[in-house]
């Protein structure tokens, strides 16, 4: 255990030191202890020199986690001979000449002190060779020397013995692999942001990590999206929604993560301001508020995020790691990002799921001889365009329009006549159209026009009065009804709010009363205002008793009653002062969720069909006011797998 010196008594005086100049050495490993922690901050200053040099390829190979050696090789623009002692210097670059020129960094680098930061710490030597000089030159950092050596166009940057003059800092790294995994991480970075670049990292002489450029498979958006695969996996790009938005003079690129895909902790969010990695506070709170809707509680959401904005307006100089930036205007960025993120999400995922073919899907080879056999029992006129369904093209399997001609011409109800029908009927109709249910002896000729695909299928049954079950092209769709009716209730709401905020209500012929209690009794006298914003009028009935006489009109369904116990619940709990403005969401949610449709409740094919149509149309309809998913998709092929046919 180190020995700590007593501290001095009051009435003694240390004796007084002289200010002087520290020398270079110190200042020196001052700047490193800003910039160099790990063997990772050296790899992410070395990457960022390749890319401001204009690498096309970087090669990093490491011994003992990047403690013994740090090798960072690129086919850039070179270091003439005259400059390679320079770029040693401090504060010596070639990336800005001018205060101006640092307020708009438009480079990775720019302060000009990391290889002089990294050659105090280290044993560095310097080797590149620039187009038109004859051969390269390597200089060794600490004995000056410069003498020729053999290597193509480029730079080669050689760190050993990483804190070799400081045996204290060296000791708190962590093992070979932690290391080891930071310095990948800090590759993994640059690579999502550069797919025109291709990435080798090599550890111990063997070949750990490999991405090449992704242009070979394509340009623009898809050289990305296939660089995003290659590092983040292809799952990502299947669990995530690709975004382009524009607001004012902020353009932003990339996917987000569907809410399915969070995760415990924040550890897949790559955030990049003009090609440059960030932690930014205000980017991770607008994204996270993106989210607030779909994704409840403490999961975190996964997405890939490109800011492109003018460089003059933020901020790199901010954080000697440069992991941190300022914008001039963060509540612009702020909206940007949600709203890119928003509009990603809104969208409802079902109508994609017609835009791949069949056999992508799971459509394996028995499912011609499935659809041969229904022809058998299809009425004459369906048999020459069910014959002409079947020729099966190995590439995209089964046309959909084709699939589609086999089970006839699905048309929508009239609205007035559906509702006339319900009424005469005694049911009360739903809060959704109903498509009218398709028979095998629905009248079809070969110049009807085409059938209308839909995404979510056609309801075929109702299980355990909890979900439906419905077929499209590809297979099966199962629905939680509630969650889905949730959402679509929900997002009806918000839109009379947005509106006009107000939502409609609906007087009650019968007043529901109940008997509330002395907090519910209180919450209702001092929130009328409140209560009628949200299209709810509740008065008292008696000293222990309220009386709902207006519900909104969206829920004149629902059960008044337990509506409105849970909004005054809600009231309470966010202390009533401007609980509309909020929490608005919050209390909408709950309205909504007591005002769809619960379990248990049957409901018709035209009824389910409408509520699939509704969900096709409907804003983040993917997901209920929870978080959960509103639906699944079953195909051909995985129900095949249940059964082992094909085996």
């Amino acid at each position: 255990m180190q020995h700590v010196s007593p501290p001095a008594s009051k009435a003694s005086k240390a004796a007084r030191r002289p200010i002087r100049d520290l020398p270079d050495e110190l200042v020196s490993q001052i700047a490193a202890g800003e910039v160099v922690e790990r063997p990772a901050s050296v790899v992410r200053e070395l990457v960022d020199n390749a890319l401001d040099a204009g690498a096309t390829q970087i090669t990093l190979r490491l011994l003992a986690g990047g403690v013994r050696l740090i090798s960072v090789e690129d086919d850039g623009s070179g270091i003439p001979q005259a400059e390679l002692a320079v770029a040693l210097r401090r504060h010596a670059t070639s990336k800005i000449r001018t205060l101006d020129d640092l307020e708009s960094v438009a480079t990775m680098g720019f302060r000009g002190e990391a290889l002089a930061a990294i050659a105090s710490v280290s044993e560095l030597a310097l080797l590149s060779r620039p187009a038109g000089q004859e051969s390269a030159f390597l200089l060794d950092a600490r004995s000056g020397e410069l003498r020729p050596v053999a290597r193509a166009v480029g730079t080669t940057v050689e760190v050993k013995e990483l804190f070799f003059s400081t045996p204290a800092r060296r000791k708190f790294l962590k093992t070979d692999a932690t290391e080891l995994a930071h310095c990948v991480e800090a590759v993994r970075r640059h690579a999502l942001a550069r797919p025109d670049v291709g990435f080798a990292i090599w550890h111990e002489g063997k070949l750990v990590q490999q991405w090449r450029i992704a242009l070979t498979y394509g340009a623009g958006a898809g050289a990305l999206e296939r660089r995003l695969a290659d590092v983040l996996g292809e799952e990502f790009l299947e669990q995530s929604v690709a975004l382009t938005h524009q607001e004012g003079r902020i353009t932003l690129t990339g996917r987000a993560g569907l809410p399915d895909t969070a995760r415990a902790r924040a550890d897949q969010q790559y955030c990049y301001v003009n090609g440059r990695f960030v932690r930014d506070k205000v980017v991770a709170h607008a994204a996270r508020s993106a989210y607030e809707d779909v994704l409840h509680g403490q999961r975190q959401p996964v997405y890939a995020l490109y800011i492109d904005i003018d460089p003059s307006r933020v901020d790199v100089n901010v954080h000697p790691t440069k992991i941190e930036v300022r914008f001039r205007d963060s509540r612009e960025v702020h909206q940007a990002v949600r709203h890119a993120i928003e509009n990603a999400l809104a969208a409802p995922r079902a109508g994609a799921v017609l835009a791949a073919p069949p056999a992508a899907m799971g459509y394996a080879a028995g499912a011609t001889e499935i659809l041969l056999n229904l022809e058998q029992n299809r009425p004459p006129a369906l048999i020459p365009r069910a014959q002409a369904a079947m020729q099966f093209d190995a590439l995209i399997g089964h046309r959909v329009a084709d699939l589609g001609a086999l089970w006839g011409s699905p048309h929508l109800h009239d609205p007035e006549r559906e509702s006339e029908s319900s009424a005469s009927a005694g049911v009360v109709p739903l809060a959704w159209e109903s498509p009218a249910p398709v028979t095998s002896d629905t009248p079809s000729t070969p110049d009807a026009p085409q059938a209308e695909v839909w995404p979510l299928g056609r309801a075929l049954a109702q299980l355990q009065g909890i979900y439906i079950l419905a077929e499209n092209a590809h297979g099966l769709i199962i629905v939680d009804m509630h969650a889905a009716h949730e959402r679509i209730v929900y997002e009806r709401l918000k839109s009379q709010w947005d509106s006009s905020a107000r939502i409609a209500s609906q007087p009650l012929l019968i007043p529901a009363t109940f008997a509330a209690t002395p907090q519910e009794l209180a919450i209702a006298e001092q929130n009328v205002d409140a209560l009628a914003a949200l299209g709810l009028e509740i008065t008292p009935f008696s000293a222990r008793t309220l009386a709902v006489r207006a519900v909104p009109a969206t829920l004149a369904q629902g059960d008044a009653v337990e509506l409105v116990r849970s909004v005054l619940a809600e009231l309470a709990a966010h202390d009533a002062s401007g609980v509309v403005q909020r929490a608005q969401n919050e209390i909408l949610g709950t309205m909504a969720c007591h005002g769809a449709v619960r379990a248990n409740r049957q409901l018709t094919l035209p009824e389910m069909n409408g509520l699939l149509r509704q969900m096709e149309s409907t804003e983040r309809s993917d997901q209920c006011n929870h978080g959960r998913p509103t639906w699944r998709q079953l195909s051909l092929r995985e129900l095949d797998a249940l059964f082992l046919r094909g085996r």
